[in-house]
């Protein structure tokens, strides 16, 4: 175990697997307690592992990010458990696509229901709640390369991030004051449960194999390959500790070089 982030409590949205999951073990490792959060009623195997690596430094908690009860309740159910919240990772997110022409006013709505409304709302919450227990805290957002621009299939969920990265420096100013950092990481192409989903959806509107979509991004990367969720995890450690004391209203690409900003 290293000790940058000893005995911070940090809550993890959308961290039952994938990208969530990989950065609340790196955070365990880090020293931190971690409120784990996801929609499921029941914590996922990868988390209830965590729990028995580290025991009593995790407490899982459902809540619908949508939902500002659900929103109120996981504040109170993490600091009741671990006290006071030093560190929030922002990341419960979905993922949808479809032609501009035939993208439906239902998918518009999910999309900004979770990824924006969610998003800020959990934010102002945990912000709220550092104000209040005068916490110098460090909010996490995470966006993507694709609020750093446009794509032709995926509109709406390009314009979620690119809010993302918005709400950050905004964020970041209102909090600068009571020594709150709020920062965004962007990710490029992960090889996450979810690409799984976003190939099929590829497939469909290209015309591509299965799996094609998925080898065409990852070769075009310069570096040369799509990342792995524990790629995102320096970054995440980065920003939540005391190393990035002077560091704020920034995202940060972690991208392999697929967006230079």
């Amino acid at each position: 175990m290293s000790t940058r982030l000893i005995n911070r409590h940090a809550v993890l949205t959308g961290a039952g697997g994938g990208i969530g999951a990989a950065v609340a073990a790196a955070y365990l490792h880090e020293g931190a307690i971690c409120s784990v959060v996801d929609l499921p009623h029941a914590a996922s195997e990868e988390v209830q592992n965590l729990a028995v690596q580290y025991p009593g430094k995790v407490k899982y908690i459902s809540a619908n990010v949508t939902k500002s009860t659900d929103i109120d309740r996981l504040v109170q159910v993490a600091s009741d458990a671990f006290g006071p919240i030093h560190i929030l990772y922002n990341n419960a997110a979905i993922f949808d696509m479809a032609p501009l022409l035939e993208s439906d006013e239902a998918m518009y709505d999910k999309m900004f229901a979770v990824n924006v409304k969610g998003a800020f709302f959990v934010m102002q919450k945990v912000l709220a709640h550092m104000v209040t227990n005068k916490t110098r805290g460090s909010v996490i957002n995470m966006a993507s390369q694709a609020g750093r621009r446009g794509e032709a299939l995926v509109s709406h969920y390009c314009a979620t991030k690119a809010a993302i990265i918005s709400y950050t420096q905004s964020a970041a100013l209102a909090m600068a004051s009571h020594h709150i950092r709020v920062n965004g990481i962007a990710p490029g192409v992960i090889a996450t449960p979810m690409w799984k989903h976003v190939d099929a959806l590829f497939a469909k509107y290209e015309n591509l194999p299965l799996g094609e979509k998925k080898k065409q991004v990852g070769l075009a990367v310069p570096l040369g390959y799509m990342g792995d969720p524990t790629d995102i995890c320096g970054a995440a450690i980065f920003l939540a500790s005391d190393e990035a004391s002077y560091i704020t209203a920034q995202t940060l690409n972690v991208d392999g070089g697929n967006v230079m900003s």
